[in-house]
């Protein structure tokens, strides 16, 4: 746990009304119940090389533009 994170939100906090406080107190305490989801990127290794060269170009070219 980094000591200069958790600083950074105490401060942060201080100079919050108290009711801005209580949202920051609900979602830390959501985010702790959460759990971790998500796929092993070894088992997206099937996928590769799977697309067109031409549809990788064209999403190339919207990411570059929207950037």
């Amino acid at each position: 746990m980094s000591r200069a994170i958790i600083d950074q939100i105490v401060e942060q906090l201080k100079v919050m009304p108290q009711p801005m406080q209580q949202q920051v107190l609900q979602f830390a305490r959501e985010l702790g119940q959460s759990k971790i989801q998500g796929i092993p990127g070894k088992d997206l290794l099937k996928f590769a090389g799977t697309l067109p060269p031409d549809d990788l170009a064209l999403m190339k070219a919207a990411i570059e533009q929207d950037w």
